[in-house]
């Protein structure tokens, strides 16, 4: 059984949660919010088994919600941590009047006092949340921040933690004749470069052949090219990936899809993997083998 991450996301109510949890979503985790305490035995076995129906990375919603988490967590944590898999607790947390202020915003009562006041729920909330919040790995103070901020901060606190999380890069090379990739991100089109299509000896190979690749790139006019090219993605990659995207399809083409676009497709491939930062694809849409 290979070893799993295990993040535990908890805090108070009303201080970003369901953002978090969202966030390791797009990421890669399989998530699972408010988690009967009742079916803890059946998780724990679900870690267990050979077949990895959890995957590697999961995030674990645990609130109030679920009647008497402050006095069972302790219990729940020691099982974890008995266990081979890395675990760690994510505490989400703002101040008092920033909790009443969205609550009054969205007009929902506080869970832990449905005909009482919100104050009177943050009350009794935090002292349940005292030693969740002493145990915790990550203290997040949302108050301060928006949507999109909260999910830069998850994204940068989950780098570091594992290499599962970096963003995927598809690059797909295609012909124009055949359409635009509906997935693609961003578009290169290579229609400029020489075409071995009018070369007798090379048009029965792909780009990935060496001469083909050779033919449309190792010339003045490819090398200018692949350098911009790479210094482009070197510029836009890492912003986008800040920015917290979790996936990205770059779109290679040229005419019919077999030649110029999978050269380089295939040497941006190269270029890219070799970087270490980004799970990458290569598909060649038009190739049929």
């Amino acid at each position: 059984m290979t070893p799993k991450t295990i993040l535990i996301v908890t805090g108070m109510s009303g201080a970003g949660k369901t953002q978090v949890i969202n966030t390791l979503q797009d990421q890669g985790f399989y998530c699972i919010d408010n988690l009967p305490l009742i079916l803890f035995s059946k998780f724990l076995e679900l870690l267990e088994a050979p077949h990895d129906e959890l995957g590697s990375h999961i995030a674990l919603g645990l609130d109030l919600r679920e009647a008497n988490l402050d006095l069972r967590f302790p219990e729940v944590l020691a099982s974890l941590r008995k266990s081979s898999h890395l675990v760690k607790i994510i505490f989400v947390d703002a101040e008092d009047a920033v909790l009443i202020r969205r609550f009054s915003e969205t007009r929902r009562p506080h869970p832990l006092s449905p005909k009482g006041s919100v104050e009177e729920g943050i009350a009794v909330e935090r002292s349940k949340m005292t030693y969740i919040r002493e145990k915790s790995d990550w203290t997040i103070d949302t108050g301060p921040l928006n949507v999109h901020q909260l999910r830069e901060l998850v994204v940068r606190k989950l780098e570091g933690l594992t290499s599962e999380n970096r963003m995927v890069v598809n690059i797909v090379s295609f012909g124009f004749s055949k359409g635009i990739p509906a997935e693609s991100c961003l578009v290169l089109d290579v229609r400029f470069l020489p075409n071995p299509y009018f070369v007798p000896e090379l048009k029965d190979n792909d780009g990935r052949n060496g001469l083909v690749s050779s033919y449309v790139l190792d010339n003045d006019e490819g090398k200018a090219f692949l350098g911009q090219a790479e210094n482009f993605l070197d510029f836009l990659l890492p912003r986008f990936r800040k920015e917290g995207k979790s996936y990205l399809t770059l779109a290679v083409g040229c005419t019919g899809g077999r030649h110029r676009s999978v050269a380089v497709a295939e040497r941006l491939f190269r270029y890219l993997s070799a970087k270490g930062a980004y799970q990458m694809n290569v598909i060649h849409r038009e190739l049929k083998e």
